[in-house]
């Protein structure tokens, strides 16, 4: 059974999919490797104050939350608390300020092949349980 993270939204009640925005160099790497995964759905991540707005790109296996990528390289990734741990623990990640359980960082600190490896492991990790 599925361990959902904490705050997330099914794919489902998320609101309209709408096309990812144009990325360019390090982020849209990391976007079209994630996007090219079985399953993952990608799409517009809405500003969480300015619902019409995108920020980023958002990516679901089926209608469970990845995480996602803002504009300036921000990536935020939705996982459970323990798999969290062991990614700030071994230096990944850090923890999200505004939700346990989540991480975050920047591609352009970490790197592509970092940065896929952090949303690869919530990827195995939601595509095990299901």
């Amino acid at each position: 059974m599925l361990e959902r993270a904490r705050n997330t939204m099914p794919r489902s009640k998320k609101g309209p999919v709408v096309a990812p925005p144009a990325l360019s160099g390090a982020i849209a790497a990391v976007a079209e490797g994630i996007a090219s995964w079985p399953g993952v759905i990608a799409t517009g991540h809405w500003t969480f104050y300015k619902p019409r707005q995108i920020d980023g790109i958002d990516f679901y296996v089926g209608d469970e939350e990845l995480g996602h990528i803002h504009l300036d390289g921000d990536l935020h990734l939705a996982t459970i608390p323990s798999l969290a741990e062991a990614m700030i623990a071994k230096g990944s990640a850090k923890p999200f300020q505004y939700q346990e359980g989540w991480v975050h960082e920047y591609i352009s600190r970490i790197g592509v092949p970092a940065a896929l490896a952090l949303f690869r492991s919530n990827y195995d990790r939601i595509v095990a349980a299901a």
